[in-house]
């Protein structure tokens, strides 16, 4: 590890950035030194304002991946290197608005099905049946399961912050008979003959291999099990605040776009087609 890695790495970790931050920004920073063959402290200006220019239209990043990339080089030169030689000043974009997409309970019936590996199938209906972001999935401890409550902890989750989440009767009989099986120890994924927890890579490829193999399109990363977690609920009567605590939403205005998600707010309302006489 060259000792600007290193040092762009304890800035972030003085920082309490997330681990999935410092892996992006040392990846960004990563790729700007590959397409350069260079150190990045030895680039000027017009080299990184160049290297955007080929994210956006050589690349074809989206704006909020370019963007992403400008944060770790900003960190970089303003705050480990203390430079005032590089200036980076893009104009502001119009964010994409995106809804998020979101599986029938009879394609999740289906994926579930088709995760074969016992674990694979408890980690993936982990995620659907709590709501649960793939990094808090991995990073479940046994004691995270609260069978007397019917919760279950997540511990430090997202912006550093714990909440309990639902705990699923069907889930906690199959957590049980995985237990007797695999016997986990102290985490509820753990490697295999390792201390360690399963990685969000291994989380992923499970998903996606469970979607390939039930011949349903995919919608997205493991993230759409949260996100058919969120509409579902919905859908059945829960409100938007008690939506915003299940997901640990820092903001109500982040969990109101599942409003216009649900199939039943939707199917309430008629065409205005339907109202004229064409006979």
């Amino acid at each position: 590890m060259t000792q600007l890695r290193q040092a762009m790495l304890d800035g972030m970790k003085l920082r309490n950035f997330s681990p999935r931050t410092q892996q992006a920004y040392l990846k960004s920073v990563e790729s700007l030194a590959l397409y350069y063959r260079q150190s990045p402290d030895k680039l000027s200006t017009e080299q990184i304002q160049k290297y955007i220019l080929y994210m956006i239209n050589e690349k074809g990043l989206s704006w909020s991946s370019c963007n992403l990339a400008i944060s770790a080089f900003r960190f970089l030169f303003y705050q480990i290197l203390q430079s005032d030689q590089v200036k980076l000043s893009l104009p502001k974009r119009k964010k994409e608005t995106r809804l998020p997409q979101v599986y029938s309970k009879q394609e999740l019936e289906k994926i579930f099905l088709h995760a074969r590996h016992l674990r694979n199938r408890l980690l993936l209906m982990t995620a659907y049946s709590a709501g649960l972001r793939v990094a808090e999935l991995v990073s479940l401890k046994l004691t995270d399961i609260d069978s007397q409550r019917m919760m279950i902890r997540v511990d430090q989750g997202k912006g550093n912050k714990d909440r309990y989440t639902l705990l699923s009767n069907r889930l906690l009989d199959d957590l049980r008979l995985y237990w007797k099986i695999y016997r986990p120890k102290y985490w509820l994924f753990p490697k295999k003959e390792s201390s360690k927890h399963l990685t969000t890579d291994t989380a992923q490829k499970a998903y996606y291999k469970a979607v390939r193999l039930s011949g349903l399109k995919r919608k997205g990363g493991i993230h759409c099990l949260r996100h058919s977690f969120a509409t579902h609920l919905l859908e059945s009567g829960a409100n938007i605040k008690q939506i915003q605590m299940l997901l640990g939403h820092s903001s109500i205005k982040t969990s109101m776009r599942y409003l216009h998600l649900t199939q039943k707010n939707l199917a309430a309302v008629q065409s205005p087609l339907d109202f004229l006489s064409l006979k």
